[in-house]
């Protein structure tokens, strides 16, 4: 059996020789030209002798690298190559990073996909004002994956008796921006701000909460005058009119 933990934390800090330092089960110091101080941990897998990188001494401690070390060799008993784990878990990484994007941004993005097809920036300016009013207070800074129900319903609610049609549209319109965001990759599962089956077990509908706009009343001199006119006018609506005024 190798022995192991062969080098103690004082020592480690002390060695100044350029050369590679066994603690054991594949992990070295590696003491390089100039006096710097890295973790290296060899191994072998598939006929082939590899060298994996661990981090400096300066912020990689000796127990943090064996802990590196012990689940490289994990992966190693398995068949797993410890050096493209690696990697692949750096290109998640990045790949995560190039598809976080956060409401507003994916906003951006979505109306620039749509000038085109528009072909009306006041229509455009419309989208972005509407959304930039009353979703990004709430919302605007949040990535664009993590934009849920709650999040969809406190932008909506406020207005949602006062500016019906307002809050109409600008439901309609995150709901847009979240289907493109999860075509494009950038969020997963179902759209929180779509209407059947999901907000309308929410919010009230339109129709229960719009206002009606009443016409103003016929002055009463002026009752006369239109019920003659009414009378010359042609068709069923102005038959059905005069015998609702009678």
């Amino acid at each position: 059996m190798p022995m192991i933990h062969r080098l103690k934390a004082l020592s480690v800090e002390r060695l100044a020789t350029l050369g590679m330092y066994p603690d054991g089960a594949g992990l070295y110091l590696q003491i390089a030209r100039g006096g710097s101080k890295s973790w290296i941990y060899r191994y072998r897998l598939n006929a082939r002798e590899q060298e994996m990188g661990l981090g400096p001494l300066h912020t990689v401690s000796l127990a943090e690298a064996r802990e590196a070390a012990l689940e490289a060799r994990k992966l190693k008993l398995k068949g797993i190559d410890p050096i493209e784990a690696k990697r692949s878990a750096a290109m998640e990484r990045r790949i995560d990073a190039a598809r976080a994007m956060t409401f507003d941004g994916a906003v951006t993005a979505y109306l620039k996909t749509r000038a085109g097809a528009w072909g009306n920036a006041k229509h455009s300016a419309q989208w972005e004002s509407t959304l930039q009013t009353y979703a990004s207070p709430h919302f605007g800074s949040v990535s664009i994956d993590r934009v849920d129900t709650a999040l969809v319903v406190k932008a909506l609610e406020p207005i949602w008796a006062t500016k019906t049609e307002t809050a109409s549209r600008l439901r309609g319109r995150i709901e847009n921006v979240l289907d493109w965001a999860a075509v494009s990759g950038f969020r997963t599962g179902d759209n929180p701000a779509r209407w059947k089956g999901h907000l309308d077990k929410i919010l009230p509908a339109k129709a229960a909460v719009a206002k009606v706009e009443h016409h103003d009343a016929l002055p009463f001199r002026e009752i006369g005058a239109f019920m003659a006119d009414l009378k010359g006018q042609p068709g069923q609506a102005a038959r059905a009119l005069e015998f609702t005024s009678d």
